[in-house]
């Protein structure tokens, strides 16, 4: 039911841009934080950006403030992350999450983001 595919992954060299969506459906999306997770081979996943349901709050993993922006419309059911400035260590498999309930976290399946030269 619940179904969160992101898109606009690819290949992209040092210093540029890319902007990944996350289309949400099977719940009310307006009512819940959306997040960014990312993660690389062999490393643990972390929590890249987070919005709360409104737009009004936004959080930032330390490494990527200032370059990557989260912003929601909710008209659209969509999450967006707009990464500037890219450097090699982001690449990684960034995925798109929210969580429900106790028991209901949800991903998305991912999109591969390759900084590279």
């Amino acid at each position: 039911q619940v179904q969160l595919v992101e898109s606009g992954g690819g290949l992209v060299q040092p210093g540029g841009s890319l902007g990944l969506s996350c289309a949400a459906s099977g719940f009310t999306f307006s009512s819940y934080t959306m997040s960014w997770y990312r993660r690389a081979p062999g490393k643990e996943r972390e929590l890249v950006a987070r919005i709360t349901s409104g737009g009004a709050i936004t959080s930032y993993k330390d490494s990527v403030k200032g370059r990557f922006t989260i912003s929601r419309d909710n008209a659209k059911n969509t999450v967006y992350l707009q990464m500037n400035s890219l450097k090699p260590e982001d690449t990684a498999t960034y995925y798109c999450n929210t969580v429900l309930g106790l028991r209901s976290t949800y991903w998305g399946q991912g999109t591969q983001v390759t900084v590279s030269s």
